[in-house]
């Protein structure tokens, strides 16, 4: 089964986004769910990763004090609240399980599964 990322699209700089992974038809145990993002001609990179029953969450460098991640347990779906958006915040932005048993605090993707096709986010005046 692979998470689903949604809600992306185009936006001005300094706007607000945000982004939804449905997690409802993972059968597998996972501690949590993390984000990633893929600009064009560059390698995917790590956003943050929040655990789903701690709410405990950790985050990029680039993102942090600007992006929320936040989990409906009931829903089984993850939340990414982007705000002061940046046009080097464009990317396709996926959402991915964190594999239990793996560290918390990686930010490899290795170390998360069940990848999903991504959103497209868009940063443009």
């Amino acid at each position: 089964v692979q998470l689903q990322a949604s809600g992306g699209g185009l936006v001005q700089p300094g706007d607000s986004l945000r982004l939804s992974c449905d997690a409802s038809g993972a059968t597998f145990r996972s501690i949590g769910l993390g984000w990633f993002r893929q600009a064009p001609g560059k390698e995917r990179e790590f956003v943050g990763a929040i655990g789903w029953m701690s709410g405990l969450s950790y985050y990029a460098d680039s993102v942090k004090g600007r992006f929320t991640m936040s989990r409906d347990i009931a829903k089984k779906t993850a939340y990414l609240e982007m705000n002061s958006l940046k046009p080097e915040d464009t990317a396709v932005y996926y959402c991915a399980a964190h594999i239990m048993g793996r560290p918390w605090g990686t930010t490899r993707e290795t170390d998360f599964r069940s990848w999903g096709q991504g959103t497209q986010v868009t940063v443009s005046s």
